[in-house]
């Protein structure tokens, strides 16, 4: 990905990132910081780095500074500034991030509220609730340049983030507007067919909300299925069509993510951390730890940069 000079309107966003990271004692931020908006989170990484394993949650990412490049199963997908990324369900996926000039990397992120997206659906004229790119329905990640208005509502999410009495009083229909202006872009499809709750991938979200929640536990395909009332061979094809896994590579591929994270952030022994998330043989836990990761479970350690990473605080 080749660096480029933004427009000054991302420019903007930069520099209004960086003066929330300076009045919150946040300049040497690596990762993610939640803020007082529910569900917005701001980021920042000193560095870029290589192609790695993460777990995306479902939201809306605009990057001010910096760029990232998506590895799904064959589809690629880069964002940076003056465009956003919208996901519909969380993703087990492959990110590499690079730095501009140097420069740190800085982003905000908003996670979906469901109650909040369907009462914005039923809101919206039927043409609108239909505006869907046709060759990518069923996509649940995709990339866009900015709108004018998804830019403005983005500026005012950023000043409201600088003013703790509008963080409270403006953050939440700041929120809505941006989600609102998602839904209308040419990207909207990706968070529409979320409300439609008698479709696929709607049935398919919602096991995904149980996954997250239970990933420690004995889940089958089967009570999956059950659980998204359709067959087992139905859920599978379903499952693979949203995710663009199977249910027990998205199952292993979320384990391992959530071990890693327990080994770096919390200290725990690989052991440890591969009993907690459900897995129990040692062996089996090291073999797909390494081959995942490219690394040994006992060398994970904090040099894993969080540059790619880019955690969303979704309902997962």
């Amino acid at each position: 990905m080749n660096a480029m000079t933004p427009p000054d309107n991302v420019t903007d966003i930069a520099s209004q990132i960086q003066q929330y990271l300076d009045r919150n004692g946040l300049s040497q931020l690596e990762g993610s910081q939640r803020t007082a908006i529910p569900g917005v989170h701001i980021y920042r990484a000193s560095r870029g780095s290589p192609r790695q394993p993460f777990v995306y949650q479902s939201g809306i990412i605009v990057m001010g500074q910096g760029r990232k490049r998506i590895h799904l199963n064959g589809q690629q997908v880069d964002y940076g500034p003056g465009r956003y990324l919208v996901q519909g369900v969380p993703l087990p996926l492959e990110c590499e991030a690079h730095s501009d000039n140097g420069l740190p990397l800085l982003g905000v992120s908003v996670s979906i509220n469901t109650p909040m997206l369907q009462e914005l659906i039923s809101q919206l004229a039927p043409p609108d609730t239909r505006r869907r790119d046709s060759d990518n329905r069923d996509c649940s990640l995709s990339s866009d340049h900015l709108t004018p208005g998804m830019t403005t509502a983005v500026h005012r999410l950023l000043d409201a983030l600088l003013n703790p009495q509008d963080a409270a009083i403006l953050g939440v229909s700041i929120v809505r507007e941006l989600i609102y202006r998602v839904l209308i872009g040419p990207k909207g499809h990706v968070l529409t067919e979320l409300a439609q709750h008698d479709s696929h991938y709607a049935r398919i979200a919602t096991v995904l909300i149980h996954i997250h929640r239970h990933f420690a536990d004995p889940l089958t395909v089967e009570s999956l299925a059950a659980q998204a009332n359709m067959s087992p061979s139905g859920f599978h094809r379903a499952f693979r069509q949203v995710t663009r896994e199977t249910p027990l590579q998205y199952l292993k591929k979320l384990r391992l993510s959530k071990a890693r994270d327990l080994m770096l952030h919390d200290g725990r022994r690989a052991n440890e951390a591969a009993w907690l998330v459900g897995y129990r043989s040692p062996s089996q836990f090291s073999r797909e730890f390494k081959r995942h990761f490219k690394q040994a479970a006992s060398h994970a350690d904090a040099t894993t940069s969080p540059a790619a990473a880019f955690p969303l605080a979704g309902t997962y």
